[in-house]
């Protein structure tokens, strides 16, 4: 193996022609797929790259002009959240189907990342691009318009994107759970999640949360926006931290599952009964609220479809194929049995 990775960093397409007694140029033309030589040939060839362990510079041929880029950026912000990486094994399985490879790039929950991973990732001059979320720095906006390349933007449904978008309505989403919450009997509700810089789609849910909250007669008596990652950890100091102010709450909505459980799993370590003395409610539907002792009440939204969605968007535009500029894949209420239902109570 050692010696192998050794032969990919020295070999030179010159060395491979060599070896297949041939010219570079044709070498070079086998690899492409052009035509202009026979079949013993292209056997020969490729049997010394693989000999010689001879990877193409895929994108200094690109640079060349001498192929179309099969390189899409897809930009998410952290691999910290479960969510995230189910979506990005959506777009990335599609669009190896059709044989483009996926170029990720981390912005941290930042339009400073952002901009500055978009700067960079044009700059090898991709196929197209996939980027989360709907809000973009004025320097990032100018390129991306400028780039002439398709661009998805998911995750946060866009009636006005780029290009394209595919994603939710995150307002309605947490305006139905608040809804739901409020209709089970719940009036005073916590809510535990994370803060940024700048506006995003768990923002965007919790003011819609608010909105059916208040509007049905309840109050989010307290509201906690911890400067971390929204996972398990933060999910159960951050439960403790909201309790320890005493202000009477009898549920809690959190920014997604995976705080969730770290909410319960706090909720029960201190000996209190879920849902008959606290209600549990997250959001996201992960595989693992399905298998814990007690269905995690959440909101189902199909990751793994809005990544293949995405890529299939992508796909089309770079065929140009017809495509519809805005896809809502949709979302679903778990019920659960983590929150006390009206016939319960």
């Amino acid at each position: 193996m050692k010696e192998k990775l050794i032969k990919n960093n020295k070999v030179s397409l010159l060395q491979v022609a060599r070896a297949a007694g041939v010219s570079k140029m044709t070498a070079s033309r086998v690899l492409r797929g052009e035509g202009g030589y026979s079949e013993q040939t292209r056997t020969l060839v490729m049997q010394k790259v693989d000999e010689l362990g001879y990877l193409p510079n895929r994108l200094a041929t690109v640079f060349a002009g001498d192929k179309t880029s099969t390189f899409v950026g897809v930009s998410i912000p952290d691999l910290g959240n479960e969510v995230f990486a189910h979506v990005l094994e959506g777009i990335d399985r599609k669009l190896g189907s059709f044989d483009y490879q996926s170029v990720l790039g981390l912005t941290q929950h930042t339009q400073e990342e952002e901009e500055s991973w978009i700067r960079t990732v044009l700059s090898w001059q991709p196929a197209g691009l996939i980027l989360t979320g709907r809000y973009h720095s004025k320097r990032a906006t100018e390129m991306l318009r400028n780039a002439g390349i398709p661009i998805v933007e998911i995750w946060d449904l866009n009636s006005s994107p780029l290009d394209l978008s595919v994603g939710i309505n995150h307002f309605d989403s947490g305006f139905d759970m608040g809804r739901f919450l409020i209709g089970c009997g719940y009036s005073k509700i916590g809510y535990v999640g994370t803060s940024h810089d700048t506006a995003s789609a768990a923002t965007t849910r919790l003011d819609g949360f608010c909105k059916a909250v208040e509007g049905g007669g309840g109050q989010v008596a307290k509201q906690l926006c911890l400067h971390d990652t929204a996972t398990y950890y933060p999910g159960y100091y951050g439960t403790e931290q909201l309790l320890a102010a005493g202000s009477g709450i009898e549920c809690i909505f959190y920014q997604n599952d995976a705080m969730a459980f770290g909410g319960l799993q706090y909720c029960t370590a201190q000996g209190m009964r879920v849902p008959q003395d606290i209600g549990i409610a997250g959001w996201g539907d992960l595989p693992i609220a399905s298998v814990l002792d007690q269905r995690l009440t959440s909101m189902h939204v199909p990751h793994l479809k809005l990544g293949q969605t995405a890529a299939e968007m992508m796909i089309a535009r770079l065929s140009n194929e017809p495509v519809d500029p805005c896809k809502d894949i949709g979302f679903r209420l778990i019920p659960g049995s983590t929150v006390s239902h009206p016939t319960n109570r």
